[in-house]
């Protein structure tokens, strides 16, 4: 009997979303009647168990050098009213912002917004200056350590452009994270913000960027934070020497 090929990581990846969490269905290329899409994410942390299977799916779906990340899952420690702690998780990425100030502080043009709303990054053009990084309100852009350009998530923009969803939207094994089009009033996010509506909230409003990923269930005392340790960046690398060793 000839040995059956196992299936391939794409094929197991896209059974993802109805085997766990049963919720993404792939995006449209183009909104119902022509109309231009405008992407965005709605991420639900009551559903985020910190599992960093955004993380990892994400970095080697866009092939990331080794301990740097697109999108994390920030973990907190928050005190209730009455005495109780507990752990908050956040998930983190571009925000994708209508108002994105890492595009007015670029010099050379290689950060750019789609009509879609996506925020890029032309590598061709970026000098790796690192004048975005230090703009982005969200700290959501790195220097790639291995092309010396700056990056940040694409939302994934080459899957979606195939009709996909974003690498970390399909291995979400919680379904913590919904993507879509707002533009369309019928879309699961559309939906979704709209039974929500008034619980809905974004990070660091106060910075005024506008941004496309929306949260439910965020702690107020935590919209205004980015920093935090996430479980990604505590995790063992090649060549990382343990404690005591």
């Amino acid at each position: 009997m000839k040995d059956q090929p196992l299936p391939s990581r794409r094929m197991f990846l896209a059974a993802l979303p109805v085997v766990t969490a049963g919720l993404a269905a792939s995006p449209p290329a183009r909104a119902a009647g022509g109309v231009q899409p405008r992407w965005g994410m709605l991420i639900d942390t009551r559903r985020c168990i910190g599992c960093q299977a955004c993380t990892i799916g994400c970095s080697m779906e866009n092939a990331l050098p080794i301990g740097q990340f697109r999108t994390t899952v920030a973990t907190y420690a928050v005190t209730n009213g009455y005495g109780r702690t507990g752990v908050a998780m956040v998930p983190r990425t571009c925000n994708h912002c209508d108002e994105p100030p890492c595009i007015p502080v670029c010099p050379v043009g290689a950060t750019y917004k789609r009509d879609d709303g996506v925020v890029l990054v032309d590598g061709d053009k970026c000098v790796g200056c690192a004048y975005c990084t230090q703009a982005c309100p969200y700290e959501a852009r790195f220097i790639n350590h291995e092309t010396g350009k700056a990056d940040k998530c694409t939302f994934c923009s080459h899957r979606v452009d195939a009709g996909l969803l974003p690498a970390c939207v399909e291995t979400c094994v919680g379904g913590a994270r919904v993507f879509g089009d707002l533009n369309d009033a019928n879309s699961e996010i559309s939906r979704r913000i709209k039974a929500a509506a008034g619980r809905t909230s974004v990070l660091k409003p106060e910075a005024n960027s506008k941004p496309n990923v929306f949260y439910i269930g965020l702690d107020s005392e935590l919209d205004g934070r980015v920093e935090g340790e996430s479980a990604a960046e505590m995790m063992w690398r090649p060549g990382q020497t343990t404690h005591g060793a």
